[in-house]
């Protein structure tokens, strides 16, 4: 528990705007009588959300939402701040996990925060008990939006969500600063090997995968980007990179690094093709991206150390990290995006879970962009702590950019 702790101490030096929200909180207590419901990576930055939410008055409910990204002395030490109920454990099985999902909707949490989707899909699919006592939640990533969207679709989700994840203080900082930066560092942390200089293929170039892609440029790689979409792929080739489709991107890639968030990225058909010590791993949500299960039947050995799995297949050796889960948050020495990324993440976890408690009861189910405001706020804060100052608009421009009959 002491070094959760610490690691929390830490974090909260870090995270200036959630800090600048929980004084508030502290002070009127705008979750008072809430009972709130969380599956998230249980590490040191998502403590300190947690720990504001619980001193805005909020009983707090937490699960992790990946079996491998929970680091058990922070769980340990978030279970003992007033007001938290902790359920998560490193390296949980299947049902050790749905188990601790369902302690927590135990709880009747009447607001739910995802990443993954994995306790909204839980609530829906078998705790429908408790749909009933829901206002409102929120989604942390982009695999749980596409899921809530077609939940959304189908008529099948029966509350409002916020997407958290798809707003640009959301997109522009943790998907391409915090994805690019805390991959790169697990995979170095992990291996030791040296990327400069390396082939890097990186699959998919969301705002993910371009975090990935500039970052590792900057870094001295070689990077390839493969891609679906054809205005992400010209996009890419505009930046510079080499474009791609995996079948190639296989036979000339060292390392690669998949941020699709869809399955069978990198499958049966590329393993044979590829170089003798490449490293795979992955960057979306859940294990799907590679397909692990294959190589845990075909492969002729497989060693396992220290978040590194190896597999032998006709000879070459194929290293596999983290299990093919989230490599950033999964390895033994993942420890997650930059804190101060994931302070503007989680202040708008906090703001946008406060905006549900208010008017979740005044809105159909669906999924719901975080209001513009809340992200301007959550900018400003930033940039307060940061000293940093700008303009704004005078009247005069207001009024133009709002009038169409002004002309040359």
């Amino acid at each position: 528990m002491k070094t959760g702790q610490q690691k929390m101490d830490w974090a909260r030096q870090y995270m200036p705007v959630l800090g600048s929200i929980r004084k508030e909180f502290e002070e009127t207590k705008p979750l008072a009588g809430v009972t709130i419901g969380m599956a998230l990576h249980v590490e040191a930055k998502t403590a300190v959300l947690v720990e504001t939410l619980a001193a805005g008055g909020a009983e707090v409910y937490i699960t992790g939402c990946n079996p491998l990204s929970t680091q058990d002395d922070v769980a340990s030490a978030l279970g003992k701040v007033p007001g938290v109920h902790c359920y998560a454990k490193r390296a949980c099985s299947n049902d050790e996990y749905y188990a601790a999902i369902n302690r927590v909707l135990d709880a009747r949490p009447s607001i739910t925060i995802d990443d993954g989707m994995d306790l909204i899909h839980e609530l829906h699919t078998h705790r429908q008990d408790v749909l009933k006592d829901v206002v409102g939640g929120c989604e942390e990533t982009t695999t749980g939006i596409h899921r809530l969207r077609s939940m959304a679709a189908e008529g099948a989700l029966k509350f409002p969500v916020v997407a958290v994840n798809d707003t640009p203080m959301k997109r522009h900082f943790d998907n391409v600063h915090g994805t690019g930066e805390s991959s790169l560092t697990a995979i170095m942390a992990t291996t030791n090997a040296l990327i400069a200089g390396k082939v890097l293929v990186v699959a998919g170039f969301g705002y993910c995968g371009r975090g990935v892609a500039r970052k590792a440029r900057g870094m001295g790689t070689r990077v390839v980007v493969t891609e679906v979409d054809p205005r992400r792929a010209l996009e890419a080739h505009m930046e510079g990179f080499d474009v791609m489709p995996m079948d190639e991107a296989a036979k000339v890639g060292e390392i690669f690094i998949t941020t699709t968030g869809n399955t069978s990225v990198v499958t049966a058909q590329h393993f044979p093709l590829l170089r003798d010590g490449a490293i795979l791993s992955n960057a979306g949500h859940f294990n799907v991206e590679i397909d692990v299960a294959w190589l845990e039947e075909h492969a002729d050995a497989v060693e396992r150390r220290d978040g590194i799995d190896t597999y032998v297949l006709a000879e070459k050796k194929v290293h596999v990290l983290a299990q093919g889960r989230l490599v950033n948050l999964a390895t033994p020495k993942g420890m997650g995006h930059p804190i101060e990324v994931m302070d503007l993440s989680f202040a708008l976890q906090a703001l946008s879970a406060l905006y549900m408690v208010e008017h979740g009861k005044d809105l159909a189910p669906g999924v719901y962009d975080v209001p513009n405001a809340i992200d301007e706020e959550v900018a400003t804060r930033k940039l307060a702590a940061l000293g940093i100052a700008i303009d704004a608009l005078t009247e005069e421009q207001k009024t133009y950019l709002s009038a169409w009959d002004i002309g040359t």
